[in-house]
C-alpha cells in the first residue's frame, strides 16, 4: 500500500509516473514536526532494525548509523565520511520488529537523513525547504515494497543488448589514431570489446557538440570504420555551454533565453572545462527539447551512445566567487600568514568549487515562476538526461538508445543508466561498487556500474583483475581512468591474458544477464538484491554486506582485498560454487549452507548458484552481436527437474514484448542424469550436478 502526503507547495519533480491521490489523514509511522521552513519526519528504531535505500551513496547496504544528505555533489573522493555523491535517491526502507515499511521523499532540494547517528534509536529525515510530497509504503516484504515503489515511478530504462558489452575508456584519448590503436590491441589479442568511450579530449576547446578537427579530422569516417569492426563510439557531453560569441549553442541559447539567470536578470556565469560557461535551464520543456536537438549532428555522424557528465551541475567557480577569492587574497598580501590566515588564503580558493553561495545565485523557471537553484538542485542532472534521451528518441524513435549519466534523481531511471562516478583505484571501492548495485536497483536504475580499475589514482594489476571479476556481472561494464594516472587498458599488464579470460566469462553470460535486465525492468523487479530481501529470518544473511543476490538463482561474492587468494563466504542455503577461470574452464563444487573459506587464485572468481536453479552459458565472442545464444550449456545443482525462462529479442528495437521473447528451458532429471530442451535452442545439460 502507498499513501501520499503533500507538505507546503511541492514542486513537480517528474519522479512519479503513476500518481496516487493525496491523503488528508495523519501520516502513519512517522512523527512530523516543523521548524521554520524545514520539516522533520521521525521514526523510532528497534535495536535490530535494518534500513535500506538511498540509491547511490557511501557506506553499507544497511544505511543505519550515519547521516546522509540528498545533494548532488561533484566530489571525486568517495570516502566514508562523505554524506552525498552525485545523485539523490530519497527512498528509505525499514525492516524490523514492527514489520517492513518505507517512505519516498519527493523533494528536489536539500534533505538530510539522520538514520540513527544523533540518537541510535531514532531516524530523522529533514527537508530543508519544507515543500515536498512524501509517499509512505507499507507491506509484507521488502521486495514487495520495492515492486510497489517501482510501479509508482515507472518502468526502468533498458539498454540495447550491445550496451552490455565491454567499454574501454580513458580521459586522455586525444586523437583518432589513439582510438584505433587501442581497438587494434584488443582485436589482435582477442580481448572482447564493444565500445570506445571518448572523454573531453575529442572536443574543440572543451565545447559541447564540437570535435577537434586537427586530432579527429574525419569523425564520421572514424565512427563508421569502428562500427564496421563492431565497435561503437561513446562521446561525453557536459552540462555547461562555453560563453563564447560565435559558438552556435551559446548564440542560440542566448537569443532564445534558454540559460539560467541571476536575480537581476543577467546570465549566471560559472566555469567548467572550457572556462566561463552558462547553464541551460533544463527544468523548462522548450530548453530540454532544444538541448536534445543539439545531439543530432553527432547522431547523424553515426554516434549511437552518449555519457553525460558534470551535470550536478559541477562548478569550478563563478565570476562572483572568483572575484571574492581575489579580494581575500589581496587583503592578505604582504602579511605574515599564521595558522589562521594561511588556511584562510587556501580556503578562499579551495572553497570556490561547487559553492552553496553560487548555487543560490541563479534561478530556474518552473511553471512560470522563478525558483532559486538550490531549491531544485537535485533535478538538474535528471532533466539533462531527459533532454538527451528525448533528442535520441526523436532522431531514431524505432531504436533503443544507450545513455548513462553521472548526476541523477528518481525519474531519470526511465531515460538512462548511471555510472557510479569518479571513484579511485582503492580496494574498498570494489566493495562500494558491489553495495551500490542493489540500492540503485531499488530506485529503478538497472543499467549501472562503476569505473573498473578505478578512475583516479594508479591502479595495480591485481586490483584491476579483481575488479573486472565483479564487473563481469554488472550491466554497465567499463574500464575508465583519469588523465595523468597509470594507463589501464587490459593489454598493458603482465597478466593481460588472465584479464581477457575474465572477459570471456562476461560474454558467455550476456544472454543470461540481458534476460535478467529485461525481466527486472518489465516486472518492476530487482536484478541485484541484499541477502536480507530473500532471507529475512536469517540474521547472518541480513547482516552480510559483501555478498548480493543476482537474479532469482545466483549470488555473487567478489574478492576485494589486496593479495587475497580466497575469501570467507556465508551461504544461507545450499549452493553450487562455480569457480571460473575462463568461459570454458571452471570447477563445479556443491556446498552446504553455512560458513566457508573459498580458495580463489588471482585468475579465479566465484559465482554461486542456488540449489534447484540453473543458469545458461553461451559460447563467448569478441563482441555482443557475435554471441550465439542458440547453443547453451546449463550450470546448476538439481535433485529433480526445473524450468527457467530466458528472454531474448533483437536487442535494439524500442518496442518489445516480454511474453513474446520468453523461451522456457525445461530440465528433467532421470536416473541420475539431466536432460534439457527448449524450442529453437540446443541445450547441453551435462554440466548440471545431480545430488
Amino acid at each position: 500500500m502507498i499513501r501520499r502526503y503533500d507538505f507546503g507547495q511541492p514542486i513537480q519533480t517528474g519522479a512519479i509516473a503513476n500518481p496516487v491521490p493525496a491523503c488528508t489523514d495523519e501520516m502513519p509511522r512517522f512523527t512530523v514536526t516543523r521548524s521554520g521552513e524545514s520539516i522533520t519526519y521521525t521514526v523510532r528504531l528497534g535495536e535490530d532494525d535494518l534500513i535500506f535505500g538511498l540509491g547511490e551513496n557511501v557506506r553499507g547496504i544497511n544505511k543505519r548509523g550515519h547521516i546522509y544528505r540528498a545533494w548532488n555533489s561533484d566530489d571525486f573522493s568517495h570516502t566514508e565520511n562523505k554524506s552525498s555523491l552525485y545523485a539523490s535517491h530519497n527512498l528509505v526502507l525499514f525492516s524490523g520488529a514492527t514489520g517492513v515499511f518505507g517512505a519516498y521523499f519527493d523533494d528536489p532540494g536539500e534533505v538530510f537523513f539522520d538514520l540513527g547517528y544523533t540518537s541510535g534509536d531514532t531516524a530523522s529525515i529533514t527537508s530543508v525547504n519544507g515543500n515536498l510530497t512524501v509517499y509512505v509504503l507499507e507491506g509484507d516484504t521488502l521486495i514487495g515494497l520495492v515492486k510497489e515503489f517501482r510501479h509508482l515511478i515507472g518502468q526502468s530504462y533498458v539498454p540495447p543488448k550491445w550496451g552490455l558489452g565491454y567499454i574501454q575508456s580513458r580521459w586522455g584519448y586525444s586523437s583518432d589514431e589513439e582510438l584505433r590503436k587501442v581497438v587494434r590491441e584488443h582485436r589482435d589479442r582477442r580481448i572482447p570489446l564493444d565500445m570506445m568511450s571518448m572523454d573531453i579530449d575529442y572536443m574543440e576547446a572543451y565545447k559541447d557538440f564540437t570535435w577537434n578537427h586537427n586530432n579527429f579530422p574525419d569523425l564520421p569516417g572514424l565512427i563508421a570504420e569502428l562500427k564496421a569492426d563492431h565497435i561503437r563510439v561513446v562521446p561525453i557531453i557536459d552540462a555547461g555551454i562555453k560563453e563564447e560569441v560565435g559558438d552556435p549553442a551559446y548564440d542560440e541559447g542566448v537569443e532564445k533565453d534558454y540559460f539560467c539567470k541571476k536575480a537581476d536578470g543577467e546570465l549566471f556565469v560559472g566555469a567548467v572545462w572550457p572556462g566561463r560557461a552558462v547553464f541551460p535551464d533544463f527544468l523548462k520543456e522548450d530548453v530540454r527539447k532544444w538541448f536534445g536537438g543539439l545531439y543530432r549532428p553527432l547522431l547523424e555522424a553515426g554516434v549511437e551512445a552518449f555519457w553525460n557528465d558534470m551535470n550536478e551541475p559541477a562548478l569550478f567557480y563563478s565570476t562572483e566567487g572568483l572575484e571574492e577569492a581575489f579580494r581575500k587574497a589581496d587583503a592578505l598580501r604582504g602579511q605574515n600568514l599564521d595558522i589562521h590566515t594561511a588556511f584562510a588564503l587556501k580556503d578562499a580558493f579551495n572553497n570556490m568549487a561547487n559553492s552553496m553561495d553560487d548555487y543560490r545565485r541563479f534561478y530556474h523557471e518552473v511553471d512560470g515562476k522563478l525558483v532559486r537553484h538550490d531549491k531544485v538542485h537535485n533535478l538538474y542532472g535528471a532533466m539533462m538526461t531527459k533532454a538527451s534521451a528525448q533528442g535520441m528518441k526523436d532522431f531514431a524513435p524505432e531504436k533503443r538508445h544507450l545513455l548513462f549519466s553521472r548526476a541523477s534523481f528518481v525519474g531519470a531511471h526511465r531515460d538512462g543508466g548511471v555510472w557510479q562516478g569518479d571513484n579511485s583505484s582503492w580496494w574498498g571501492h570494489i566493495l562500494m561498487n558491489l553495495k551500490q548495485m542493489p540500492s540503485l536497483n531499488m530506485v529503478g536504475f538497472l543499467y549501472a556500474g562503476a569505473d573498473l580499475g578505478g578512475f583516479s589514482c594508479n591502479t595495480t594489476e591485481d586490483l584491476l583483475q579483481r575488479w573486472l571479476q565483479l564487473g563481469v556481472f554488472t550491466p554497465l561494464m567499463r574500464n575508465h581512468s583519469a588523465d595523468g594516472t597509470r594507463v589501464q587498458e587490459i593489454y598493458r599488464f603482465r597478466n593481460w591474458e588472465a584479464m581477457r579470460d575474465t572477459l570471456t566469462v562476461r560474454y558467455a553470460l550476456i544472454p543470461y544477464l540481458y534476460s535478467e535486465v529485461m525481466k527486472a525492468a518489465v516486472k518492476n523487479d530487482m536484478m541485484f538484491r541484499p541477502l536480507a530481501f530473500d532471507y529475512p529470518r536469517d540474521d547472518e544473511a541480513c547482516r552480510t554486506e559483501d555478498q548480493i543476490l543476482l537474479g532469482d538463482g545466483c549470488m555473487i561474492a567478489p574478492v576485494y582485498e589486496q593479495n587475497a587468494r580466497g575469501r570467507h563466504v556465508y551461504l544461507p542455503e545450499d549452493m553450487l560454487l562455480v569457480r571460473f577461470r575462463t568461459w570454458a574452464d571452471y570447477d563445479l563444487v556443491p556446498m552446504k549452507k553455512g560458513h566457508h573459506w573459498v580458495k580463489l587464485a588471482m585468475n579465479e572468481f566465484p559465482l554461486f548458484i542456488r540449489r534447484g536453479h540453473v543458469i545458461p552459458l553461451a559460447r563467448t565472442a569478441q563482441y555482443v552481436e557475435a554471441i550465439d545464444a542458440s547453443q547453451l550449456t546449463l550450470l546448476g545443482w538439481l535433485d529433480k527437474g526445473t524450468a527457467i525462462t530466458l528472454y531474448d529479442d533483437d536487442g535494439v528495437s524500442a518496442q518489445f514484448d516480454l511474453n513474446a521473447g520468453l523461451t522456457v528451458i525445461d530440465v528433467q532429471v532421470r536416473d541420475g542424469k539431466a536432460a534439457a530442451k527448449a524450442e529453437g535452442r540446443t541445450v547441453d545439460a551435462s554440466r548440471i550436478v545431480i545430488g
